[in-house]
């Protein structure tokens, strides 16, 4: 059985608490952990992002921040109901569920727990920031700073993959080998763009409850089958 995450703790309020909240995580759950692999992919970014605001990277860092926060909280929630799968979002199940799976690398698990976080939860982050300050997602600067983040998201995909993909070559391992032709065709930045395109629509049905919820569906539905692609064991 998997280890127990700690909390549930309340919603996390700033990028600091965020950090410690994964801070928390990651001492609570083995390194094999599926949901602790994606928590240290996540928890890398975090810091990165939270380090850049306030120095002048971001256009409007308070927009930045309620962005950061509330982006966490969707993480958050998913792993504090990771004991009880009925109760964790649809599109956050295939990890939780495989998060203990022998055969599945690492490496598939950051990346589908990065699937599930930002295919899903980045959208509805992306309006519920917006609809709490007031503004919209193509106003001021904020597709610009949404886009700056993915300078920090690539350098850490990159750096997982070189170190995984240098592990591959030293072992020549079939199975290796077969993991890195799963992976190979997910990228962060293409998902985030995604991402991006499916707030805009989900910000155009805000009113309608009926075609947000055909929407916010379909998304669920998209994203697990993803994750459960990237999670295959081999």
């Amino acid at each position: 059985m998997p280890a127990a995450v700690p909390g549930p703790d309340a919603p996390v309020v700033s990028i600091a608490a965020a950090i410690a909240r994964m801070e928390a995580i990651a001492a609570a759950l083995p390194a094999t952990d599926g949901l602790a692999c994606f928590n240290r992919m996540y928890l890398e970014v975090t810091r990165q992002v939270g380090s850049e605001i306030g120095q002048g990277f971001f256009a409007d860092p308070v927009f930045m921040t309620q962005l950061d926060v509330t982006f966490a909280n969707l993480y958050f929630d998913a792993a504090d109901n990771a004991g009880d799968l009925s109760a964790v979002p649809p599109a956050w199940q295939p990890l939780i569920e495989r998060r203990a799976t022998p055969g599945i690398e690492p490496i598939q698990f950051a990346l589908a727990g990065m699937n599930t976080h930002i295919n899903h939860d980045l959208p509805l982050a992306v309006v519920g920031t917006c609809t709490a300050l007031g503004t919209a997602p193509d106003a001021g600067s904020h597709f610009a700073d949404f886009q700056k983040v993915d300078e920090l998201l690539d350098a850490a995909e990159q750096s997982i993959r070189r170190s995984f993909e240098t592990a591959a070559e030293l072992a020549a391992d079939e199975h290796l080998t077969a993991v890195v032709d799963l992976i190979a065709n997910w990228t962060i930045n293409s998902a985030r763009d995604m991402a991006w395109t499916n707030a805009l629509l989900l910000w155009q049905v805000r009113d309608d409850p009926v075609a947000s919820e055909l929407v916010l569906d379909s998304l669920a539905a998209s994203t697990a089958l993803a994750s459960q692609a990237l999670l295959v064991a081999v």
